[in-house]
Protein backbone atom coordinates (compact mmCIF):
# COMPACT_ATOMS: atom_id res chain seq x y z
CA UNK A 1 0.00 0.00 0.00
CA UNK A 2 0.99 3.33 -0.87
CA UNK A 3 0.23 6.41 1.63
CA UNK A 4 -1.02 9.72 -0.62
CA UNK A 5 -2.83 12.76 0.86
CA UNK A 6 -3.43 11.12 4.05
CA UNK A 7 -5.35 8.29 2.47
CA UNK A 8 -4.31 4.88 2.15
CA UNK A 9 -4.98 2.99 -1.50
CA UNK A 10 -4.29 -0.11 -2.30
CA UNK A 11 -1.74 0.05 -5.70
CA UNK A 12 -4.71 -2.16 -7.27
CA UNK A 13 -6.40 0.61 -7.51
CA UNK A 14 -4.00 2.86 -9.35
CA UNK A 15 -5.35 3.98 -12.38
CA UNK A 16 -2.96 5.46 -15.16
CA UNK A 17 -3.42 6.77 -18.83
CA UNK A 18 0.15 8.24 -20.06
CA UNK A 19 2.34 8.86 -17.00
CA UNK A 20 3.05 7.87 -13.62
CA UNK A 21 -0.21 6.17 -11.69
CA UNK A 22 -2.42 8.06 -9.92
CA UNK A 23 -4.35 7.02 -7.13
CA UNK A 24 -7.92 7.95 -6.21
CA UNK A 25 -7.16 10.19 -3.60
CA UNK A 26 -8.71 13.77 -3.25
CA UNK A 27 -8.23 17.06 -1.02
CA UNK A 28 -10.52 20.12 -0.70
CA UNK A 29 -12.45 22.61 -1.78
CA UNK A 30 -13.65 20.36 -4.36
CA UNK A 31 -13.39 17.09 -3.47
CA UNK A 32 -12.94 15.20 -6.70
CA UNK A 33 -10.57 12.01 -7.05
CA UNK A 34 -7.29 12.78 -8.63
CA UNK A 35 -7.47 9.68 -11.07
CA UNK A 36 -11.16 9.63 -12.40
CA UNK A 37 -12.65 13.48 -11.14
CA UNK A 38 -15.74 11.80 -9.87
CA UNK A 39 -16.82 13.03 -6.49
CA UNK A 40 -14.44 11.23 -3.52
CA UNK A 41 -14.74 9.48 -2.12
CA UNK A 42 -15.49 7.96 -5.87
CA UNK A 43 -17.19 4.72 -6.76
CA UNK A 44 -13.59 2.82 -7.24
CA UNK A 45 -12.37 3.61 -3.71
CA UNK A 46 -15.77 2.95 -2.18
CA UNK A 47 -16.02 -0.71 -4.30
CA UNK A 48 -13.01 -1.24 -1.90
CA UNK A 49 -13.49 -4.14 0.02
CA UNK A 50 -13.88 -2.88 3.99
CA UNK A 51 -13.91 -5.19 7.00
CA UNK A 52 -14.71 -4.83 10.02
CA UNK A 53 -10.75 -4.33 11.41
CA UNK A 54 -10.53 -2.27 8.40
CA UNK A 55 -13.42 -0.23 9.04
CA UNK A 56 -11.97 0.58 12.26
CA UNK A 57 -8.65 2.36 11.11
CA UNK A 58 -10.61 4.25 8.27
CA UNK A 59 -13.11 5.70 10.46
CA UNK A 60 -11.00 8.00 12.73
CA UNK A 61 -8.69 9.26 9.69
CA UNK A 62 -12.33 9.35 7.29
CA UNK A 63 -13.84 11.43 10.64
CA UNK A 64 -10.54 14.08 10.09
CA UNK A 65 -11.29 14.36 6.40
CA UNK A 66 -14.85 14.88 6.97
CA UNK A 67 -14.46 17.45 9.33
CA UNK A 68 -12.53 19.45 6.32
CA UNK A 69 -15.01 18.49 3.76
CA UNK A 70 -17.97 20.09 5.66
CA UNK A 71 -15.91 23.44 6.28
CA UNK A 72 -14.90 23.56 2.13
CA UNK A 73 -18.36 22.33 0.46
CA UNK A 74 -21.26 23.64 2.52
CA UNK A 75 -20.60 26.60 1.42
CA UNK A 76 -20.52 26.03 -2.14
CA UNK A 77 -23.66 26.99 -4.17
CA UNK A 78 -25.94 23.91 -4.36
CA UNK A 79 -23.65 22.18 -2.38
CA UNK A 80 -24.04 19.02 0.03
CA UNK A 81 -25.44 19.55 3.55
CA UNK A 82 -23.40 18.16 6.27
CA UNK A 83 -25.45 15.21 6.56
CA UNK A 84 -24.78 14.67 2.98
CA UNK A 85 -21.43 15.22 3.32
CA UNK A 86 -20.92 12.75 6.61
CA UNK A 87 -22.79 10.25 4.89
CA UNK A 88 -20.58 10.46 1.77
CA UNK A 89 -17.52 9.85 3.17
CA UNK A 90 -18.13 7.44 5.58
CA UNK A 91 -19.63 5.21 3.55
CA UNK A 92 -18.26 2.26 4.75
CA UNK A 93 -20.50 1.80 7.87
CA UNK A 94 -24.16 2.15 7.29
CA UNK A 95 -25.06 4.93 9.00
CA UNK A 96 -28.54 6.46 9.37
CA UNK A 97 -29.63 10.23 9.20
CA UNK A 98 -29.96 10.28 12.60
CA UNK A 99 -26.32 8.71 13.41
CA UNK A 100 -24.82 10.64 10.47
CA UNK A 101 -26.57 14.15 12.07
CA UNK A 102 -24.96 13.00 15.73
CA UNK A 103 -21.11 12.74 14.02
CA UNK A 104 -22.29 16.27 12.31
CA UNK A 105 -22.69 17.91 15.59
CA UNK A 106 -19.34 15.96 16.98
CA UNK A 107 -17.18 17.20 14.41
CA UNK A 108 -18.61 21.06 14.67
Amino acid sequence: MVPVAGNVVPESRWRSRCGPPVAHTANGPLWTCDACGRDWPCPVLRATPTDAARRATLIPEFSRITRRAIRDLRGQPGGPDPVAIVRRFLWFPPLTDEEARAVVLRLR
